[in-house]
């Protein structure tokens, strides 16, 4: 395991709080897209994307991809289009970070979150 990056503790608590509330939602946009791809979001729902992203742009805040990551402009209201792309860029963050950060112990079978206190962090996934 010396050459696994190691994450917090407080970042993959961050992560598994957010990712089931940020896949439904990215899932929600993309039904909202293919109906209505160019409809202008509202302020209420800009704001409440934004309130995940916020959270999960934290988690990703040291990691290379998050240079592209931006939160949607609450000013200039997007379309759902593209608030889509906006969220796909954090989706696949989001699993690089998730591959990145996670080792798999042959012994138990068992994948687990690589951070500074390993052996509290085993899990089945995520």
């Amino acid at each position: 395991m010396a050459d696994q990056p190691v994450t917090s503790t407080a970042k993959v608590a961050t992560y598994r709080a957010a990712i089931g509330v940020f896949s439904g939602l990215l899932a929600e946009m993309r039904e909202l897209s293919k109906k209505k791809a160019d409809a202008t979001l509202s302020k209420g729902k800009v704001k409440l994307l934004n309130r995940v992203l916020e959270d999960l742009k934290e988690v990703l805040g040291d990691e290379a991809e998050a240079k592209y990551l931006d939160l949607l402009d609450e000013d200039d209201l997007p379309q759902n289009s593209d608030a889509v792309l906006v969220m796909v860029q954090y989706d696949k963050a989001l699993k690089a970070f998730s591959k990145r950060y996670h080792a798999y112990d042959k012994k138990r079978h068992e994948s687990y979150w690589v951070t500074e206190n390993s052996s509290v962090e085993r899990d089945y996934g995520d």
